[in-house]
């Protein structure tokens, strides 16, 4: 592994860790409308509510270890993976004779490409480590069935296993790979058009527009995944057999269940924290990303 990966991984590490800690609120109020029966809130603000007095503040940052540990790691792979796939695009474009003298111009296509890899190597880790998350986010206050995440990786293990651990991962990896594939094309045509425009170099981008490019890239991330992500979050907070309260056999029955049962809006549930939370989270994401990285490689 070169130094500049490690460097890469670091500072999405830096990233992974602002975006938990602006983000995870909004994520618990989207994870307890997308998952509780239908009519259980009136809406976003009733779901916050509910949780404040029910459970307390505390309470929105329900879950957090798992997440500030875990997201670290999986934005890290992300922006580490991202990276890498970039620097190999602009060896290829160079070779090629085009995306400019650094060959970093990369093609709508190479970043779909680059996003989609980054994304799979992401979702190897963000499956399990969203699935303890979730349990956690959504068990009652009272009586809870896990002390906390190590309790919960050692119950899940012991009862059902690795395939227990990895508990909709089918539908996690199509959303990580959707999802990513737009989201670095995003932020990185944005980033390209304004170097273009003003003539600058990449560290020479404001912190406020990487604020605006990760929130716009955050906002085109999840116009296209959010049916995708709710379906995920039924298949993590299913039963793991019939006996514990089982409701879906496979991802494309849980599709056509919650279709059936509650219609096209089910689908959309939770939108409205995701939507408030996205830009705060994602633009943390690369202002974390685009600071860490300049302090590793100061401008000679």
């Amino acid at each position: 592994m070169s130094i500049q990966t490690l460097k890469d991984i670091t500072a999405g590490t830096a990233g992974g860790i602002c975006q938990v800690l602006v983000g995870q609120p909004f994520d618990i109020v989207k994870v307890r409308m997308q998952t509780a029966p239908k009519g259980t809130y009136k809406g976003m603000l009733d779901c916050a509510g509910g949780i404040m007095k029910n459970e307390g503040p505390l309470a929105f940052y329900k879950g957090t270890l798992t997440p500030l540990l875990g997201i670290g790691v999986c934005v890290s792979i992300q922006f580490g993976v991202i990276e890498w796939m970039k620097r190999f695009y602009a060896e290829q474009n160079i070779k090629n004779g085009f995306g400019g003298p650094s060959g970093l111009n990369l093609t709508g296509a190479q970043l779909v490409v680059s996003g989609v890899a980054a994304g799979l190597a992401n979702g190897v880790v963000s499956g399990p480590v969203e699935h303890i998350r979730i349990r956690l986010q959504t068990q009652p206050a009272k009586n809870p069935t896990y002390a906390g995440p190590y309790d919960a990786i050692k119950k899940i293990f012991s009862s059902h296993g690795i395939q227990g651990i990895y508990k909709g991962q089918a539908v996690t990896l199509l959303r990580e790979a959707t999802g990513y594939g737009v989201y670095f094309l995003a932020y990185e045509k944005l980033v390209q058009r304004e170097m273009a425009t003003k003539g600058i170099k990449r560290d020479q981008i404001s912190p406020v527009n990487a604020v605006l490019y990760g929130a716009a890239a955050g906002y085109a991330l999840w116009a296209v995944i959010y049916p995708i992500d709710m379906v995920k979050s039924r298949m993590q907070t299913d039963g793991f057999s019939p006996s514990t309260g089982q409701k879906y056999s496979s991802t494309w029955n849980c599709v056509s269940t919650v279709w059936r049962t509650e219609g096209i809006k089910a689908f959309t549930r939770g939108l409205g924290p995701t939507l408030i939370r996205s830009p705060f989270a994602n633009g943390a994401t690369f202002l974390g990303f685009e600071m860490a990285i300049r302090v590793l490689n100061p401008s000679s």
